[in-house]
C-alpha cells in the first residue's frame, strides 16, 4: 500500500468540508437539499417558481471551478477523456440520476446527513455500481 500524500489528503478534506458547509448553508438559509440535480432541473422545469436560488448555486458552482482554476491550474490536471466517452458518461449518469430520483449530492451528502433511508440505500447503491465499473473497466475492457 503506498503512503497517504498529506497535501492530498487535506485538499480532499478542505473540499468534503466546502461542500458540506454549502449543504448545510442552503438547507438552513433557504429549507433545501443541495442535491445538484434536483436544483438543474427545476431550472428546466417551467412550472418552478422559486429559480433565484436554484440559478445563484449553480453559477456559484461553476464560479469556484473557475476562480480555483485560475489560483491552482495544477489541481485540473489529468488525463482528459475522449469526448464519446465524455458524451457517454454524461448520459449515464444522466439516467442514473432520474432513476435514483437524485444524485450523489443530494442522496450521499445531504440525505445520509438527514439519515434519510432512501439515501442510504441510494448511496450503497452509486458505491457499488462505481465498485463494479471500475472492475468491469480494469479487467473486462
Amino acid at each position: 500500500m503506498a503512503p497517504v500524500n498529506l497535501s492530498d489528503a487535506l485538499s480532499a478534506l478542505s473540499g468534503g468540508v466546502l461542500i458540506g458547509l454549502g449543504a448545510a448553508l442552503l438547507l438552513l438559509g433557504h429549507g433545501r437539499v443541495a442535491g445538484i440535480s434536483g436544483i438543474l432541473g427545476g431550472l428546466l422545469d417551467s412550472t418552478v417558481t422559486d429559480r433565484g436560488y436554484r440559478v445563484a448555486f449553480l453559477v456559484g458552482l461553476v464560479a469556484a471551478g473557475g476562480v480555483l482554476h485560475a489560483v491552482l491550474p495544477s489541481a485540473f490536471s489529468g488525463p482528459t477523456p475522449a469526448l464519446g466517452i465524455a458524451l457517454a458518461s454524461g448520459l449515464l449518469v444522466g439516467f442514473g440520476t432520474r432513476l435514483g430520483n437524485g444524485c450523489t449530492s443530494g442522496h450521499g451528502v445531504c440525505g445520509i446527513a438527514r439519515f434519510s433511508p432512501r439515501g442510504l440505500a441510494a448511496t450503497a447503491t452509486f458505491i457499488a455500481t462505481g465498485v463494479l465499473g471500475v472492475l468491469a473497466a480494469r479487467w473486462v475492457l
